[in-house]
């Protein structure tokens, strides 16, 4: 698990002036909207006596109140008000929490966990149909009971579609002929890599879905990662009809991942005209369809071992179309090595003795040193060169 990247949070939808607790990199996190309706996302535990301030309330000046001791907190995560020491008494300056930076975008607020300045910030994945009237879009979220990075390579292996997926591929029945084609490397930037792949998919059986494809044969699709927790997921069902699919992934901890799924279709809806009124049950059924889709997926996730990404791809027989896979972790490598790398079995060992908190360290330390939670324990960058097993030809 790495800090200094953009997490989703809670959908935009669902966050009120009512605190909710979110658990993120192992970490517990309280979000709300204040009287303006900005949302904020801070440490949820508070300094004095470790209340969480999830279990509070939002007042009417835009802080959020400890439910413990009555405890209030701003945006920035400053103490304002600590009612046993009287109204006009000084606030003690390492009365704070950590407040992170917040944007809102895709129907989703996202939280920066890090404390790197803004201009040297990963962007959150761009989604250039977001502003295209001929896509439209959903969002659905849904947990898993496996860690983030299996999550994301289950996402960047192509193979797998053709056994797993019963839209995408023939379960093994045509293994006399079956061989995928070349990746096609596809939106490779800084941040990750991607590929696009022409499928032999069967005919789709559901009634609706075929308005998208009807007949069976060549498709293209493909996959690629924006950091260690954005995706996204192409599918071509027609040189003119796709689903492009963003995976925003908040690992819980080391064994649940809370996914949030937005789905772009430029099929399946009406722009205009007196069919627009079915829009709304066909997103929920293009929906039930992504579902079925995960379910799939999932099925298979839940029995894989080793549970965690393993230590060297030399531990995995890996082969030419495990391409993507090698790189997206080779780009977790370079985070490690920029020092970003949570040291979870460090954080665990505390957890164990169950007396110490740490905080995901917000950009504000920069400005103060005056703190009560020490910033979460980071993996010590390695002066030796990294090493990667590739794939088998």
């Amino acid at each position: 698990m790495y800090i200094n990247f953009w997490y989703p949070v809670v959908r935009s939808s669902d966050l009120t002036n009512t605190p909710q607790r979110a658990r993120i990199l192992m970490h517990d996190f309280v979000a709300y909207r204040d009287p303006a309706g900005k949302a904020v996302v801070l440490s949820d535990t508070c300094v004095h006596r470790g209340g969480s301030l999830a279990g509070g309330k939002c007042k009417d000046d835009g802080t959020v109140q400890c439910p413990y001791h009555g405890w209030r907190f701003n945006d920035r995560g400053e103490c304002t008000r600590i009612p046993s020491i009287g109204i006009n008494a000084k606030i003690p300056p390492r009365a704070r929490v950590d407040a992170y930076p917040v944007v809102e975008k895709y129907g989703l607020v996202f939280a920066f966990l890090g404390d790197i300045p803004e201009a040297e910030r990963p962007p959150i994945l761009p989604i250039v149909e977001a502003n295209d009237p001929n896509w439209r879009s959903t969002v659905v979220t849904f947990d898993v009971n496996y860690y983030y990075e299996r999550s994301i390579e289950n996402g960047l292996d192509p193979a797998h579609n053709e056994y797993v997926h019963t839209t995408h591929g023939h379960q093994g029945e045509r293994e006399s002929e079956y061989r995928m084609d070349q990746l096609e490397p596809h939106l490779n930037n800084p941040w990750g890599h991607g590929f696009l792949a022409t499928f032999d998919a069967p005919p789709l059986k559901n009634l609706i879905m075929r308005f998208a494809r009807k007949e069976g044969g060549k498709m293209q699709a493909g996959s690629g990662t924006y950091g260690p927790n954005h995706m996204w997921t192409f599918i071509h069902f027609t040189a003119t009809k796709a689903m492009h699919q963003y995976m925003f992934e908040a690992p819980i901890d080391q064994d649940n991942t809370r996914i949030f799924l937005v789905n772009f279709r430029n099929v399946l809806f009406a722009k205009t005209g007196v069919f627009t009124m079915f829009n709304n049950w066909l997103d929920k059924k293009v929906n039930e369809r992504n579902m079925f889709v995960a379910s799939q997926d999932i099925t298979v996730m839940n029995k894989l071992q080793p549970t965690l990404t393993p230590p060297s791809t030399a531990k995995e027989l890996l082969m030419p179309h495990d391409k993507c896979i090698i790189q997206y972790r080779e780009k977790l490598k370079e985070w490690e090595g920029r020092g970003w790398k949570i040291d979870v079995e460090v954080l665990k060992a505390s957890r164990e003795r169950r007396d110490t908190m740490y905080a995901i360290p917000s950009p504000i330390r920069h400005e103060t040193k005056a703190w009560v939670l020490d910033p979460v324990p980071l993996v010590k960058p390695s002066t030796q060169p990294q090493v990667t097993q590739q794939a088998a030809g």
